[in-house]
């Protein structure tokens, strides 16, 4: 008797455990099935990742080409006609106000300065001759030995001699600034950038046996001691053309030297063709750094006061409405907006309607995403390619930082 009763206890405690274990089955085998569908949900969501804009730079900056020229920059010609005697500096030569750069032989302005002196002691001899005739027929008027009018002719007489010899006087002064010219100094303090000559080459005013009938200078002296920096300023620039504006300027021959240049003038015109406006800048050169008819890079950079912001290029969605970006709404979906972009850089562009700084962007939007489509924002970590997203999740399981992915569903 006992032991059947024992029996049917062990026997109810079997059925017992047998239907707890069958329930926990069930139970587990309806969590897992609720997780699963959790999970194909949530991977039904599209995962993206967001960038917020960044206010754009308060500066406008441009980079042009931009050429030197020196201060002053003379060309010297030959003012007489004759041969190179000898010239005394070569290019590079800095010279002095007044230094003798070159001597020409002029053998007929030489000879028609001794003519001219010759002539003007010809003249005085004359014009003494005529003085003392006139002295003395002055002289003999108070006898009443000549008649007043031969008086009056030897006077007049004297004075045409008289004036020429202020003829021969300044026709000797015109030589003698020729025989000058014979001498060819510098104007003012500078470097020799050009030479054209040789000892004995033939040189006029109108060219040189090298080049007839051209002109042809023989030296140019140029003060570098400032420069002048010409650029092409576009339009859109033009405002910000006045005192105060600033360049960083590099040249090729010194890439890693910053120079200053300052606004001096601007032309107050646009070329028809171009639409820019030539503008001039000054840059110190005291130490010859820079030389004439250098090619500049010049950059340029003026604050403005602009209200748009800016955002990586990847973040555009071009639709036949035009440029647009996704903006995700407070509860994950997607609003495309219309944008007005202001300027392209490289990586980016500056957007000056159409977003706020509040607007939390969809970077690189799938083309598949639609007006309202719900999505799930990630954080992607260090080497998170959220392009190639898809593709890793179907490889395997991934961890990007988001809470709402249950990593229990992995651990199973």
């Amino acid at each position: 008797m006992l032991n059947r009763l024992l029996g049917n206890r062990v026997t109810v405690f079997v059925v017992l455990l047998g239907l707890v274990y069958f329930g926990y089955r069930i139970y587990e085998g309806n969590l897992d099935a609720a997780l699963l569908r959790e999970k194909t949900l949530e991977d039904a969501v599209p995962p993206v990742a967001i960038i917020n804009p960044k206010p754009a730079d308060p500066s406008e900056t441009i980079t042009l080409p931009g050429t030197i020229q020196a201060w002053f920059e003379a060309p010297i010609y030959a003012q007489v006609s004759g041969y190179v005697k000898m010239w005394y500096k070569d290019y590079g030569a800095e010279v002095k106000k007044g230094d003798i750069l070159a001597e020409i032989n002029a053998p007929a302005i030489d000879a028609q300065y001794q003519q001219a002196k010759a002539d003007l002691a010809s003249e005085r001899a004359k014009y003494d001759l005529a003085a003392v005739t006139a002295k003395r027929w002055v002289a003999l008027r108070k006898n009443h030995a000549v008649s007043e009018q031969s008086i009056t002719v030897q006077e007049m007489s004297a004075k045409a001699e008289a004036a020429k010899v202020n003829a021969a006087e300044q026709n000797l002064k015109n030589f003698e600034a020729f025989i000058r010219f014979k001498t060819i100094v510098a104007p003012y303090d500078g470097v020799v950038t050009v030479r054209n000559i040789n000892v004995g080459d033939y040189v006029n005013k109108d060219g040189t046996i090298s080049t007839p009938g051209s002109v042809s200078n023989l030296f140019t002296v140029a003060d570098v001691s400032m420069m002048r920096l010409f650029v092409s300023v576009p339009e859109s620039f033009g405002p910000f053309l006045q005192p105060g504006l600033t360049a960083d300027v590099t040249v090729p021959q010194l890439p890693d030297r910053h120079f200053i240049g300052k606004f001096l003038t601007v032309a107050r015109g646009f070329d028809v063709t171009t639409r820019t406006a030539i503008t001039v800048f000054t840059v110190d050169n005291e130490d010859r750094a820079l030389w004439p008819g250098s090619y500049a890079k010049v950059v340029l950079t003026a604050p403005v006061d602009r209200k748009s912001f800016t955002i990586p290029s990847t973040a555009l969605v071009f639709q036949e409405h035009g440029t647009q970006v996704a903006v995700l709404t407070d509860d994950d979906r997607v609003h495309l907006k219309p944008i007005a972009v202001s300027k392209l850089m490289d990586n980016a562009v500056e957007v000056a309607e159409g977003i706020s700084a509040s607007d939390r962007i969809v970077n690189n939007p799938s083309a598949a995403l639609l007006e309202g489509d719900k999505v799930r924002v990630v954080t992607p970590a260090p080497g998170y390619d959220l392009v190639n997203l898809g593709s890793q999740e179907a490889k395997g399981p991934v961890e990007p930082h988001d809470t709402s992915m249950s990593k229990d569903v992995f651990s199973k």
